[in-house]
Formats: C-alpha cells, sequence, structure tokens
C-alpha cells in the first residue's frame, strides 16, 4: 500500500516525485511510501529541445532531463519506489484507496497524482467522466484534460502538468508537479501549509 503513487516520469511527475521525496526526513513524511510509475516512453521531452528554461543551459535535450531526472532521484531520494517498464491501464476506487492495474501488477494507494501528457490517446479506464476538451490547446489538435479544482479532481486523487489543462510549457509542467507534492505534503502536515525548501548553510 502506497501513501502515494504518481503515474507518470515526465516534467509533472517526477517535479511531484522531487518534491515528495525531499521531504523524507519530516516527522509528518518519513513512514510515507512513495512511489512513481516512471513511465516516459510518450513524454513530449522525448523530442524537446530547451533554450529559454531558467536555471537550464540553452540547447539542453529532454530525453537527458528524462534520464537525468530518474538518475537525480535514484541519487537523492532512493526511498522512491520508481516502477519501470510498466504502464497504467485501469484506475479504481475502493474505499479508502485506489487500485491502480498497470500491464504486469496491480498496485494499491491511498492518494493518487495522474502526470501523463494530454493527448487523446491517454486510455486509463475509470477516469474517463474527468475527460473534457483541453481549455489551453488549439481545438484542432484534440488535447484533453481531466476536469479538477486546483490540481484536485476528488478527495486523493490529483492531476499534474498538461493533463490539469496547463499550457504544454516546461517549466509551467514542473511547477504543477511540485504545487501537487505540496498539497499532498500540507495534508500529510495535518493542513498546514508546507514546502520544503534546501538552503546553504553559512
Amino acid at each position: 500500500m502506497f501513501d502515494a503513487l504518481i503515474i507518470g516520469g515526465g516534467a509533472a511527475g517526477l517535479s511531484c516525485a522531487l518534491v515528495l521525496g525531499s521531504a523524507g526526513d519530516k516527522p509528518y513524511a518519513k513512514t510515507k511510501q512513495v512511489g512513481i510509475i516512471m513511465h516516459q516512453k510518450t513524454s513530449h521531452l522525448q523530442n524537446a529541445l530547451f533554450n529559454n528554461v531558467l536555471g537550464l543551459e540553452p540547447g539542453t535535450l529532454g530525453r537527458d532531463i528524462l534520464k537525468d531526472g530518474k538518475a537525480q532521484l535514484t541519487n537523492l531520494y532512493p526511498h522512491v519506489l520508481q516502477i519501470e517498464k510498466e504502464k497504467v491501464i485501469a484506475l479504481e476506487k475502493e474505499p479508502g484507496h485506489f487500485e491502480i492495474t498497470t500491464n504486469k501488477n496491480i498496485y494499491f494507494s491511498k492518494i493518487v497524482v495522474i502526470a501523463v501528457g494530454y493527448t487523446s490517446l491517454m486510455t486509463i479506464r475509470g477516469i474517463e467522466e474527468y475527460i473534457e476538451p483541453h481549455p489551453r490547446a488549439a481545438t484542432e489538435k484534440n488535447r484533453i484534460w481531466l476536469k479538477n479544482d486546483d490540481h484536485l479532481i476528488e478527495e486523493n486523487l490529483y492531476v499534474a502538468g498538461t493533463l490539469a489543462g496547463w499550457r504544454s510549457q516546461f517549466s509551467i509542467a514542473c511547477g504543477s508537479g511540485s504545487h501537487v507534492a505540496t498539497d499532498i505534503l500540507t495534508l500529510w502536515n495535518d493542513g498546514k501549509h508546507t514546502k520544503i525548501h534546501d538552503k546553504v548553510i553559512s
């Protein structure tokens, strides 16, 4: 049983996992089990080139960010379980948790974050009722979003990134994933607004 399981290893999903992982030594998070289903095959980062992102060297390739992000998560926060080479095919709500079915296994989690791409090819059974045309994409591109209120679809079910209705911009997707992570940390911290910063100690 996971306390939080992230579906998708792109910009939003990895950002969410990194922020959740960084809270691993906090009293409200140290016993929490966090995982990420690291599905990256269809991520738009696979063919992205970045010149206009603060902090990234111009010419950075999206596929390198995917690879380096996985390594960063492994090296800094190894307690976050990375589930490789699996694709989620169904999500079902059960009393007190969700059942997540992949092409290989079944997982259970109290909180789920859906952070996959916003194309109409996204097919996860059990979330059809939330799918609507994307409000910030060209109609002819046939993009979708999962209807939500500030990333929350329903209790304990979140969406992040372009699928949350945001524009397809790397920094926006990263911020969306981080936003969801801080909402989850706030929930774990008894509703006290929570964020995690590392600081230089002088």
